[in-house]
């Protein structure tokens, strides 16, 4: 028995992969965006396992094409507008490909010279792209913007504490704080509970009426825990928060930090890759006085998941939280290559730069440039229409391309069946909003494949099903 297909299986396998990727993009307008789930062949999933003697090339793509392709989410669909998870570009899917077959280790250059190169010129442009010194910060790829902030904490907490590595936080000392906006991912939250901080000393701090973080509580909130005896170490600004897609005044954060001596963690997983479209670029010049901030290429880049980053102002800060020696992986240092092993926890990594390069050497660094600014505008143009609707409010203003849509008087069952309804007969994905405590629908365009006419289907129907909503008094 082998593992390889021979010349026969491998065409064959060749003609179904092709025949796979044109009928998905072909067809992708008409998929439903949610699947009605057959439970039935999702069981048989289950309860089938995996044979004795294999069901061989054709039998996969029959699985693919019968049981796993009409029970997955369309998440390309042009009315995809629930998350921030946008279509992957076209050359992902054959770069990921190329990875898989290539099956580059990256963690230490002797077994991915290549790959090794590839990852630094990735993130050497990510980091230019906010003004970073390029010669002397550092990162690596990540799994995603979860990720990428819990590694920033893990090396904030080996730049507060140096004795960190050897005594964790076994050895005392007065309780950690990190600060935080009320709007902050939730990755923020895990991170503590996972460093082992404690969810107690995450100090969520209230917004303005644009849902940015108040630097004036901020600083409150420092002083207080400074007299309580505590030991604030750390902020994590957003840029672009999950809901409404708002920017946290990060010049102004970035000088309390510096005077109170806290590491400035900047998430901007959703929105700091804006920095591409002219529109927005004005929004993340302080960035670079940042030390460290988390990106997500599988968002605004388009890369297929996973594709996360982390950018660190100063690599060795970043190499003393990770880099540890052992004979066995010991390689020639080679000022060209990187061993990513020693810039984050893991040993085992694939080659996911190799996504990221192909697109932006495929298509063009202008081409994601124009993309972002159609996601921007097409935002801008439906924040118009619900601003020219008399049923429809805004309920924040639309900073990047998440949208948040209230229908006054309309309760929260209301609004949930709004969502239903459009998920159900096909119109859109749209998912719930909570801003200022006041229950709505949320947009967000992050979807290189939506168009006007698909801003104005939404909200056509939108209008259509209120009244009907209305008419019965939800």
């Amino acid at each position: 028995m082998s593992l390889i297909l021979d010349d026969g299986e491998r065409r064959l396998a060749n003609e179904l992969l092709g025949r796979f990727l044109d009928d998905h993009e072909r067809g992708l307008a008409e998929r439903p965006i949610l699947p009605e789930v057959d439970r039935g062949a999702l069981q048989a999933l289950l309860d089938d396992g995996f044979p004795a003697e294999g069901v061989g090339v054709e039998g996969f793509f029959r699985d693919l094409d019968e049981r796993i392709l009409p029970n997955s989410t369309a998440v390309s669909h042009p009315r995809f507008l629930a998350y921030v998870l946008g279509p992957p570009n076209g050359i992902g899917a054959y770069a990921e490909a190329v990875a898989a077959t290539l099956n580059q280790n990256c963690n230490f250059w002797q077994l991915s010279p290549a790959a090794s190169v590839v990852e630094r010129t990735v993130l050497t442009w990510l980091a230019g792209l906010f003004g970073f010194d390029t010669e002397r910060c550092g990162g690596i790829l990540t799994g995603g913007g979860s990720i990428a902030t819990l590694n920033a904490l893990t090396v904030a907490l080996h730049d507060r504490r140096p004795d960190f590595r050897a005594a964790g936080l076994q050895a005392g000392g007065a309780p950690l704080i990190v600060y935080t906006s009320a709007e902050a991912h939730r990755c923020v939250d895990k991170a503590a509970a996972i460093l082992g901080l404690g969810l107690d000393n995450v100090r969520r701090i209230p917004t303005d009426e644009h849902q940015r973080m108040r630097t004036d509580l901020l600083a409150e909130a420092i002083r207080a825990d400074r007299e309580a005896g505590r030991d604030p170490f750390c902020v994590v600004a957003t840029s672009g928060t999950v809901t409404t897609g708002a920017v946290d005044p990060i010049a102004e954060i970035a000088d309390l930090a510096e005077a109170e001596k806290l590491w400035l963690h900047v998430d901007g997983a959703y929105g700091a890759l804006f920095v591409l479209a002219e529109q927005t670029a004005h929004l993340f010049g302080a960035v670079s006085r940042a030390d460290s901030v988390a990106l997500d290429p599988h968002k605004l880049l388009f890369a297929p998941l996973e594709a996360g980053c982390l950018i660190v102002r100063d690599a060795e800060k970043l190499r003393r939280a990770y880099a540890y020696s052992s004979s066995y992986l010991t390689v020639q240092e080679d000022p060209l290559m990187r061993d990513y092993m020693d810039y984050g926890p893991q040993l085992s990594r694939n080659f996911k730069a190799l996504k990221v390069w192909a697109a932006l050497r495929t298509f063009g660094t202008d081409a994601f440039r124009s993309a972002l600014s159609g996601m921007l505008d097409l935002a801008a143009h439906l924040a118009r229409r619900v601003d020219d609707e008399p049923s429809l409010r805004l309920m924040a203003p639309a900073t990047l391309t998440a949208v948040c849509v209230e229908v006054p008087g309309l309760s929260p069952d209301g609004h949930a069946a709004l969502l239903a309804r459009l998920a159900a007969e096909g119109t859109a994905l749209l998912g719930p909003a909570v801003v200022d405590g006041r229950d709505g629908i949320r947009a967000c365009v992050a979807n290189h494949r939506t168009t006007r006419a698909d801003i104005d289907a939404v909200v056509e129907r939108l209008v259509s099903l209120i009244a009907e909503l209305t008419s019965v008094r939800v």
